[in-house]
């Protein structure tokens, strides 16, 4: 298909998508987003969906508990305790809701973009049949292997292979690019998506999905959060929780009988909302132990990996599971491939070599008169690279009346033109420009040398990885070479400065090409990966992924064939390329929409950033402990060992104002974290130790320092109330 049949094609209306735009992907402190999220955080605080989160299970039981303590022995002090711990509770999953939430709103707009589509199916069909019996059935009725047909203006009616023919599609509503993309049949770009649009030409498509299973109903159960399961970090994290959770329950327990021991040893100690004949309160008691036990990061656990996988939606890369995200963020190794990824694929000319008693200048003119009627990228590049470094005009072919033009063409391997500058009809100057043998031999063939320099300019070009293209002339019959063009494939810009920061991570990049060793360690050296592997073919691909895993590492790779499925498939981040085969995606664990095989380093920096994001809150969270020692353990035990005063360095109005006030800090702390969970810690490329420093200066001393300021605020704040002094 042409260029100028894709311009004329019309433009796709502008559909949803899933990339977390608009409402989708802001609002991280919109109070809107919040409230519209609180009638789910309410009904998440049934036990049975609670279970899964054993911390805030934990908060629940001793909201039910001084629930009933408030209502059995009503108090000022004892039902804003109770209302603040259910307010944790619905605050914890609220943070869940928040998250789910903005997934939800990306599961709608793939959900407007499923339509009821009735498909044409062809019973009997054939390769290369012109003819065969088509029945309509709706899409639901179509199975694997069923074979449909799809014109243009049509929908597409399920996930399938190209078999026949090629077409303009509009993906908008999966990809959020209006731009159509090509389709066709045998090759790697031969797979379709349900719910996209034939724009032209007509297509045969063999249905790969099974009922229900299309990549639109796949992408909704996981943006949705529905199939999303916890990751192995995750489980080991929870299990942490769980671990210090009963930890600090058997420590609150055993401060009862101390409690009741103490006082009986002190019968002069006044009795106190928070300590009495019969020990320490109930609800005191469950509120130390709320405040104590990690509840920050076990709210916000859930809401962390939800929003990592919700922050690829929003990069327009689907990840199969929570795990496939987890993986990315431990990655040791990246394999890349070189065409497309490293480079941008196409040749372009880079430098002018003339010989000798010719200009650059000269040879400049030359090249771009022989590249004008050269279609090719490569001799396009020519034409630019002349005009823009020795300030020749642009030409066009129009403009010169008495030139007889020659295409390049893969059986001359040359380009060029014959001008008749004197009009007589006899062309008095040829230029020619194509491959070095194609050129030496036209020269001689009119009666010209061939320097001995030109072989060595030729193999210094192809050595250093480049292509050489030769320019000859002939003026009044005397035939010359005049020099070699360069060709080089160029490194993208700035892919070096990535890979440098991929190094300061830990990992190690691998360049993964078909090229020859010569052209591929010419690339890899301008590119600054840390290892190639040239001529590669699939089985070399898997080979490599397995040396590398049984050295304990992980590999990510990119992939869009069918004979990239096994590698990706084996790597523990295979992306697979939304342009690629039906096969390719299937063995990946993720999918870039966009086929931008560069994605992959985003990929391990989300990845990072997850990891990141739960490391730091952890030990926020955990740090949060000590303040809360310093408010409540004093407030406790104050009126019998008087000494313990001086660890009220807060200086807190009331014994019941500092347990009133851990409680509530406890409660805003989680709404305050639910932006930073969801939006992630910062990433900065930087080695694990300088990351643990970080973490510990930032969040560690950060989680000791703000509970004193919060709960003394609060302090001021509620020691006014009834029931607080």
């Amino acid at each position: 298909m042409t260029a100028q049949t894709l311009s004329a094609s019309p433009a796709p209306a502008q559909t949803p998508t899933p990339r977390g735009g608009g409402k989708v992907s802001g609002g991280l402190l919109d109070p809107g987003q919040l409230l519209r999220s609180l009638p789910d955080a309410v009904r998440k605080l049934d036990p049975r969906t609670l279970w899964r989160n054993p911390v805030m299970l934990i908060v629940e039981v001793g909201a039910v508990w001084t629930t009933m303590l408030a209502i059995a022995r009503p108090s000022w002090f004892g039902w804003l305790i109770t209302v603040w711990l259910w307010l944790t509770v619905i605050f914890a999953n609220l943070a869940e809701a928040v998250a789910e939430g903005r997934g939800k709103a990306q599961a709608d707009s793939l959900r407007r973009a499923k339509t009821d589509v009735t498909a044409r199916r062809l019973v009997g069909w054939t390769a290369g049949q012109a003819e065969a019996r088509a029945e309509r059935v709706g899409a639901p009725e179509l199975r694997q292997g069923d074979i449909v047909v799809v014109d243009a203006g049509e929908i597409i009616p399920g996930d399938g292979d190209v078999v026949e023919g090629i077409a303009s599609v509009d993906e908008s509503a999966i990809t959020g690019e209006s731009a159509p993309v090509i389709r066709e049949s045998g090759g790697d770009r031969s797979a379709v998506t349900g719910g996209t649009k034939v724009l032209s030409d007509r297509i045969i498509v063999k249905i790969t999905q099974k009922p229900g299973q299309s990549f639109i109903d796949r992408m909704i159960a996981l943006v949705e959060g529905s199939s999303r399961q916890k990751t192995p970090n995750e489980i080991a994290l929870n299990i942490l929780l769980a671990a210090l959770t009963i930890i600090f329950l058997l420590a609150t327990a055993t401060l009862q009988p101390l409690a009741i021991y103490a006082k009986a040893g002190n019968p002069g100690v006044p009795d106190s909302p928070a300590l009495d004949a019969h020990g320490v309160s109930g609800i005191v008691l469950v509120s130390l132990l709320v405040c104590l036990i990690p509840t920050t990061i076990g709210a916000l656990l859930s809401a962390i990996g939800i929003a990592g996988m919700d922050r690829m939606v929003q990069r327009n890369v689907l990840a199969m599971s929570g795990r496939a995200v987890e993986a990315a963020g431990d990655v040791n190794t990246l394999l890349l491939d070189k065409t497309g990824t490293i480079t941008l694929g196409n040749r372009q000319a880079a430098e002018f070599v003339p010989l000798d008693g010719v200009t650059e200048a000269a040879l400049a003119s030359a090249a771009q008169l022989s590249s004008l009627a050269d279609e090719t990228p490569e001799g396009r590049s020519v034409v630019v690279f002349a005009k823009q470094s020795y300030g020749l005009r642009e030409r066009t072919p129009g403009e010169l009346t008495h030139a007889m033009w020659v295409p390049f063409s893969a059986q001359t391997r040359m380009s060029g033109v014959d001008l008749d500058e004197s009009g007589d009809g006899r062309p008095g100057r040829s230029l020619r420009k194509g491959a070095a043998g194609a050129v030496a031999d036209w020269v001689r063939e009119q009666g010209g040398p061939v320097p001995p320099r030109l072989s060595e300019i030729v193999d210094g070009i192809s050595a250093s990885g480049g292509t050489p293209l030769v320019v000859g002339e002939t003026v009044d019959g005397s035939a010359r070479v005049l020099g070699v063009i360069h060709l080089k494939d160029v490194v993208k810009q700035g892919m070096r400065e990535r890979f440098d920061e991929m190094r300061a991570m830990g990992i190690r990049t691998v360049m993964i090409t078909g090229d020859n060793p010569l052209t591929a360690k010419a690339i890899a050296d301008e590119a600054g990966v840390d290892d190639y592997l040239a001529e590669a073919k699939p089985e070399d691909k898997l080979a490599l992924i397995k040396k590398e895993q049984q050295g304990g590492r992980l590999v990510a790779m990119t992939g869009d064939g069918t004979n990239d499925a096994p590698a990706l498939a084996q790597a523990d981040v295979g992306v697979a390329m939304n342009t690629g085969t039906s096969a390719a995606k299937e063995a990946g664990n993720m999918v870039d929409l966009d086929s931008d095989p560069t994605k992959l380093i985003e990929i391990v920096q989300i990845g990072k950033q997850l990891l990141i994001t739960r490391g730091a809150l952890t030990t926020f969270s955990i740090a949060n402990d000590v303040a809360k020692y310093f408010a409540i353990i004093p407030a406790l035990f104050v009126g019998l060992f008087p000494g313990l005063d001086t660890l009220n360095v807060m200086r807190l109005s009331s014994p019941q104002s500092a347990i009133l006030s851990a409680v509530v800090f406890n409660a805003l702390i989680i709404v305050a974290l639910i932006p930073l969970a969801l939006r992630g810690v910062r990433y900065r490329p930087s080695s694990a130790s300088k990351l643990l420093s970080r973490n510990l200066a930032v969040y560690g001393l950060g989680g000791i320092v703000t509970p004193f300021i919060g709960i003394k605020l609060i302090d001021l704040f509620i020691q006014f109330l009834p029931g607080m002094s």
